[in-house]
């Protein structure tokens, strides 16, 4: 059985990610759907997600690129209060089934990445 073959794909300037500070959208295909991801940098590590919260299928973000509650140390969903750790997607109080689906995510000479997988993959043009 052979591994999965990810490919990673420039996002954005790392300089563009700051602690708990607002996200950089991306658009993606999960499981034949077009959908949003976001990237954000917590503790100065860079994590990624679909922007789509575990408790009813929308997207979370409060205003444009905004994920973080006032404490900047949880992801809110702005539709029904869900918060989670910015680390892992997982949900900490507040209406969830589950937690966020995360997008792995690299930092090279300055440069994010997203990385693609069996059910992720970049919008073809």
């Amino acid at each position: 059985m052979n591994p999965i073959e990810t490919t990673a794909i420039p996002l954005c300037n790392s300089a563009d990610l700051v602690d708990s500070g607002e996200a950089v959208p991306f658009d993606v295909v999960y499981c034949g759907r077009t959908m949003r991801g976001f990237a954000i940098r917590f503790g100065g590590t860079v994590y990624g997600y679909l922007n789509q919260c575990a408790h009813v299928p929308m997207e979370m973000d409060y205003q444009a690129n905004r994920f973080f509650d006032s404490t900047g140390q949880y992801l809110m969903c702005a539709t029904h209060g869900a918060i989670y750790r910015p680390q892992t997607g997982e949900c900490r109080g507040g209406p969830c089934r589950g937690g966020l689906i995360k997008i792995a995510m690299s930092e090279e000479d300055s440069v994010v990445h997203w990385h693609t997988g069996a059910n992720l993959q970049p919008i073809e043009f």
